[in-house]
């Protein structure tokens, strides 16, 4: 599996761990915050981190890409998980409870 050098830790690490630990550390909200697009703000991260990204393109292999198959399942599968709690959220909003126990007098 392609590994890319971590320059702040002076090692090697495998390509997915040094994506997820970019990803997660890149400021996507305040990206979100001025208005840019979910794809806007992909393609500056891409942008920001092109020469790492070209080293581990370099020699991608078979087992590479079966990972980055897993990891767009896994993304596939966390927004789907998402859009399902957005729409109970909002469901959630819409009911409202009806107290039995109170009468009318």
């Amino acid at each position: 599996m392609k590994k890319i050098i971590n320059k702040k830790f002076k090692n090697n690490e495998p390509w997915f761990k040094w994506l997820t630990r970019e990803l997660n550390s890149y400021e996507a909200f305040q990206d979100f915050d001025s208005g840019k697009k979910p794809e806007d703000v992909a393609e500056e991260f891409i942008s920001r981190n092109s020469s790492a990204i070209s080293e581990v393109f370099e020699n991608f292999d078979e087992e590479d890409k079966d990972t980055l198959d897993q990891f767009l399942k896994l993304t596939e599968c966390e927004m789907h998980v998402f859009r399902i709690l957005e729409k109970q959220i909002a469901l959630r909003k819409k009911i409202r409870f009806v107290d039995f126990k109170k009468r009318k007098k």
